[in-house]
């Protein structure tokens, strides 16, 4: 059989894809090179929907009028070789979904940090507005399955650059770049600016009504602006000046969001989220409900009662006076740059994982600054070793329970132990969030 659409991969964006084409009529098939997760192949099955794993047929790929590839499928894989070499349209998640939203508006941000924060908070602020929103994408549903579900008249949607690799159509009213640092190098031929490029795709269909929100204070996304030119209105949020224009800033203490005319502030000490980084994120979330349209008192009421996000400078628990702060989705450096930057007291730093390619010089002024021992979690830690052995004591550990009571040994009343391993989990977890729940289980049963 030809089938109208083919998704590769059979994760919440593939099933999530699957089950709005068959609810919209479409012929769709659903293959996976690996094992589907039972809870998707359950769906598939209840919904009739006919899928493979294990393999990627060919004589059925090649066949289809479309293709949905799963964000983690890089091109260069053989199959995605072929199907372009066939010339069949190529898309993500995303802009499929993006075909049935009708009439509903969409604020859609990415960028190397920062982004769920924000996404969360812009969530939150809407939802304390009692707005007809929901979140998705990397947090939540992902956006086909939202749609085929429950419907809103807002998304606010958190996305990386693999989703934006593969757009044709897909428009946000409002786009955010939060920062552009070097991450997923090895999925862009370790071309930087390729990198960036794949970012700004955010705004590659937008016109002049539609808004992109960037850091003034970002090297890369200046850089960008100094060569390229966008359709959409531009608004920036900073800390290095008081704005002339539209936009965000901090003045002395207070955090100002000035739009159409009519200023908002907020003292940062009564920001929920504290730390420079969360200034930002709370600036870009800021403008994003005054695009809105959404009260001050709204605003005012998110930003100084928003709750973390788990596994981002989450506080785990005291111990001994001892302070545990989860920060495992902490994957590349400059997040953990941020963790460190926001650290008030003496830290001993649990670093590692699977290494992608980081050049950690970025950190050694902090280190030097604000840690006391660094401990190793990872299969290979030949290179935080060989980067940090003159400037702080290093320990190795293979394992979460023992990194956790090497910090423990290490701090003292009134340090604090944070877990920011600058690098992927998969050598010793299933993921992120793996990592930060057994660092909150080991440290809990000290």
């Amino acid at each position: 059989m030809n089938y109208e659409l083919v998704i590769l991969g059979s994760g919440e964006s593939g099933t999530g894809a699957a089950l709005l084409a068959k609810q919209r009529g479409l012929t769709v098939f659903v293959s996976d090179k690996g094992e589907i997760p039972n809870k998707f192949k359950k769906e598939l099955i209840e919904n009739s929907i006919p899928f493979e794993e294990g393999k990627h047929t060919e004589e059925i790929v090649l066949s289809a009028k479309e293709i949905i590839k799963s964000p983690g499928i890089p091109d260069k894989v053989e199959i995605i070789k072929k199907i372009k070499a066939n010339n069949i349209l190529i898309m993500s998640e995303i802009e499929f979904a993006f075909r049935y939203k009708e009439n509903s508006k969409i604020v859609c941000i990415t960028g190397s940090n920062g982004k769920t924060t924000t996404t969360s908070l812009i969530f939150d602020i809407f939802k304390k507005a009692n707005l007809n929103v929901s979140v998705v994408g990397n947090i939540g549903f992902s956006f086909a399955r939202q749609i085929a579900i429950n419907p809103t008249e807002w998304y606010v949607m958190e996305i990386s650059s693999f989703q934006l690799d593969d757009i044709h159509t897909f428009r946000p009213d409002v786009a955010l770049i939060m920062n552009i640092t070097p991450d997923h190098l090895d999925r862009y031929n370790y071309d930087f600016n390729l990198y960036v490029q794949s970012k700004f795709n955010i705004t590659k269909f937008q016109t002049n009504k539609d808004i992109i929100i960037l850091c003034k204070d970002d090297k890369a996304s200046i850089n960008y602006l100094e060569q390229n030119t966008l359709n959409s209105k531009i608004i920036f949020f900073t800390m290095n000046e008081q704005l002339t224009t539209e936009g965000a800033y901090i003045d002395q203490h207070q955090m100002v969001i000035n739009l159409n005319g009519q200023p908002f502030s907020i003292d940062i000490n009564e920001l929920a989220l504290k730390g420079k980084h969360n200034q930002y994120n709370s600036m870009a979330a800021g403008i994003s409900a005054r695009v809105a349209e959404i009260r001050d008192s709204n605003i005012r009421e998110s930003l100084r009662n928003f709750t973390a996000i788990e596994h981002r400078m989450e506080s785990v628990a005291s111990i001994r006076g001892i302070e545990f702060i989860n920060d495992s989705k902490a994957t590349n450096l400059n997040s953990v740059w941020y963790a460190l930057e926001s650290m008030n007291k003496p830290t001993v730093l649990i670093l590692g994982g699977v290494d992608k390619g980081n050049d950690y010089s970025e950190i050694f002024e902090l280190v030097a600054e604000k840690v006391k021992a660094i401990i190793c979690l990872g299969l290979d830690n030949a290179a935080i070793k060989e980067a940090f052995e003159s400037i702080v004591p290093i320990i190795e550990t293979n394992n979460t329970n023992d990194a956790v009571r090497e910090a423990y040994e290490h701090a003292t009343t009134g340090d604090c132990v944070l877990l920011s391993p600058a690098c992927a989990s998969f050598d010793l977890f299933k993921n992120y969030e793996d990592r930060g729940e057994q660092f909150k289980e080991a440290v809990r049963a000290l």
